[in-house]
C-alpha cells in the first residue's frame, strides 16, 4: 500500500513536470510569435507588416485584427507558459490558431511544408489538452493558490466562436499569404499577396 501511494506521488509530479515543460514549450513560442505581430521582435515585421497582411485577407479594420491576432498569441502564450488564470491562456492561443487555420492554411494539405496546418493543429491539440488538464502545480495558479473554475472555458469558447464568425465573414481566403513576414515584406515593398491558399 505505501509504495503504491508513493508510485501515485512520483506520478502525479512527473504528470505536473510534463505539463510545465508543455506549457513554458508551446505557450513561449506562441508569446514570440506574438511579438513579432506586434512589435517586430524577433525577426517579425510589427503590427504594419502583420495588418498589411490581414487587409490583403480581406480582414477590415487590418490595425485591429492585427492587434488582436498579436494580443491573442502573446497574452495567451505567456498566461500559459505561466499557468495563470486558468483557461485564460489556452483560450487566447486556440483564438488565434483557430483563425489561422481557417484563413490562411485551410485549404492547402495539412503539412507545414505545403503551407498546412500542421503546426496550428498541433497548437489547438495542445492548448485543448491543457484547458481539460489544468495548468498542474508548477503554476501560478497553484502558487498564488487561484482555482478559476473550468466552466469558465464555455463562455470563453463562446467568445472564441463568435470571433472566428466575424473574421472569416470579410475577405476571400485565396487572397492570403503564407504569413505576415511574407506579407508585410512584400507589401511594404509595394507588391500585392502573391501566395495562393
Amino acid at each position: 500500500m505505501l509504495g503504491r501511494k508513493r508510485f501515485g506521488r512520483r506520478r502525479s509530479s512527473l504528470t505536473d513536470a510534463g505539463l510545465l515543460v508543455i506549457r513554458v514549450a508551446a505557450g513561449g513560442l506562441l508569446a514570440g510569435h506574438g511579438a513579432q505581430k506586434l512589435f517586430g521582435w524577433f525577426g517579425g515585421h510589427g503590427l504594419d507588416g502583420t495588418s498589411m497582411w490581414l487587409e490583403s485577407m480581406g480582414m477590415r479594420p487590418a490595425r485591429v485584427w492585427g492587434v488582436l491576432a498579436g494580443l491573442s498569441e502573446l497574452g495567451g502564450g505567456l498566461l500559459t507558459s505561466l499557468g495563470f488564470l486558468g483557461p485564460a491562456g489556452p483560450l487566447g492561443i486556440l483564438a488565434a490558431m483557430g483563425m489561422a487555420t481557417a484563413k490562411v492554411h485551410l485549404h492547402k494539405p495539412i503539412w507545414v511544408t505545403s503551407g498546412g496546418a500542421e503546426l496550428p493543429v498541433t497548437n489547438m491539440a495542445i492548448a485543448t489538452a491543457l484547458l481539460l488538464a489544468g495548468p498542474g502545480r508548477f503554476s501560478i495558479d497553484e502558487a498564488l493558490r487561484l482555482d478559476v473554475p473550468r466552466w469558465v472555458a464555455l463562455p470563453g469558447l463562446a467568445a472564441v466562436g463568435i470571433g472566428l464568425g466575424l473574421g472569416l465573414k470579410g475577405g476571400s481566403p485565396e487572397l492570403a499569404t503564407t504569413s505576415p513576414e511574407v506579407a508585410g515584406a512584400g507589401l511594404q515593398a509595394g507588391e500585392h499577396a502573391a501566395h495562393p491558399i
